[in-house]
């Protein structure tokens, strides 16, 4: 127990004299603990680590008190034979204190509404370590008012997913290397923000001066789309933007250079993937070069159609959106529409540089209402 203590203090940065003294007064209270009359400069503690720590050992003895009768303390402290260390009486309470002291917090920041986020490269290594640490840190934040926990288990401690769920935290989103979990304290509506509820997706509306369209046949299709001519389409990767994605698109998908124009027309759906809502944007793109070369992986086939031939197809004809977004596209080529451009803004909200798309120009046909 006594060796116990001294190595606490010397993690927390104490000199043995205030080590000592937290050893001979094992009732004392935190502050105790963290005093020291050394004259040495290096085994000076600041008064702002004092208290932090100090109000992170009070937090969790306080808490820690309320789940007593609660909790199986061989459980919580990972203790093989409870009644060897003198639990069920006075001195097994204390003994909980103390190792509750010993398991320091997890590393973790303050986010801007009143939560914590754990530091995911700072986890303990093993299973054991971790569940103390999370009950100890869970005992911690309910003391001193948090109130979300975000927690981020790398793929490689995916071991560590049940310990979490144990403890009552939620999935909130998964991606290929890691999982997010979070845990709400307050007994109040949860307030921490759902996962992201869209998907988005472009299509490219590539026509050259031949008035001939860009269309593709996919490889893994539905029944529904055998022999249709379709745009090349495709999802935004994550941090990019509309306007590259869609050439990005053409480009993988046929082999074909363009420039993007603008955006003529979006669509929103819902429950569409995994019960997803979903954004697709068309976009017009003029081709700055012709040869095609299909992705074999996904593209049964590729060429450029007669735009007239496109429009006509029965898919086309028969569906009311795809219809109504030809007939935008078509006016748009004839100058009787105008598109939304993308242009870089910066927000003096957050300082951040931001893509936000509107049109600059009004129709050039006067004809254009009677079309």
């Amino acid at each position: 127990m006594e060796s116990g203590l001294l190595d606490t203090a010397a993690a927390a940065g104490l000199c043995p004299v205030a080590a000592g003294r937290r050893r001979v007064g094992s009732t004392g209270t935190a502050r105790c603990f963290l005093s020291c009359s050394c004259a040495s400069r290096d085994c000076r503690v600041s008064a702002s680590y004092s208290h932090s720590i100090s109000r992170m050992l009070s937090g969790v003895r306080s808490a820690a008190r309320k789940r007593l009768f609660r909790s199986d303390p061989a459980e919580l402290l990972g203790v093989a034979n409870w009644s060897e260390t003198g639990g069920g009486g006075a001195g097994g309470h204390q003994h909980w204190w103390t190792a509750l002291e010993n398991n320091f917090v997890l590393e973790a920041t303050d986010d801007e509404y009143g939560g914590v986020v754990v530091d995911a490269d700072r986890l303990p290594a093993d299973r054991a370590a971790f569940a103390r640490s999370l009950a100890a840190s869970l005992s911690y934040w309910k003391s001193v008012g948090k109130k979300g926990v975000w927690l981020k288990l790398p793929v490689d401690l995916a071991e560590f997913v049940p310990l979490a769920v144990k403890e009552g935290f939620k999935y909130h989103h998964a991606e290929e290397a890691y999982l997010m979990m979070t845990y709400w304290i307050p007994d109040e509506p949860n307030m921490l923000p759902a996962n992201a509820s869209h998907q988005v997706g472009v299509g490219g509306f590539v026509i050259n001066d031949q008035m001939e369209v860009l269309v593709v046949q996919e490889k893994y299709r539905g029944s529904s789309l055998d022999g249709v001519w379709k745009l090349p389409t495709g999802f935004i990767l994550a941090s990019e933007e509309i306007y590259t994605g869609a050439s990005r698109e053409v480009k993988e998908e046929t082999g074909v250079d363009t420039e993007f124009v603008d955006v003529v027309a979006f669509r929103h759906a819902h429950n569409v993937a995994f019960h997803k809502s979903d954004l697709f944007f068309i976009c017009m793109l003029r081709p700055v070069s012709s040869e095609i070369k299909i992705d074999e992986t996904e593209i049964q086939a590729a060429k450029w159609m007669a735009l007239e031939e496109f429009v006509k197809q029965p898919f086309i004809q028969e569906d009311h959106i795809f219809q109504k977004i030809m007939d935008i596209c078509i006016q748009r080529l004839r100058k009787c529409y105008c598109g939304l451009t993308p242009h870089h803004v910066v927000s003096k909200f957050d300082d951040r540089t931001s893509t936000l798309y509107y049109n600059v120009a009004e129709p050039e046909d006067v004809n254009c209402s009677a079309a």
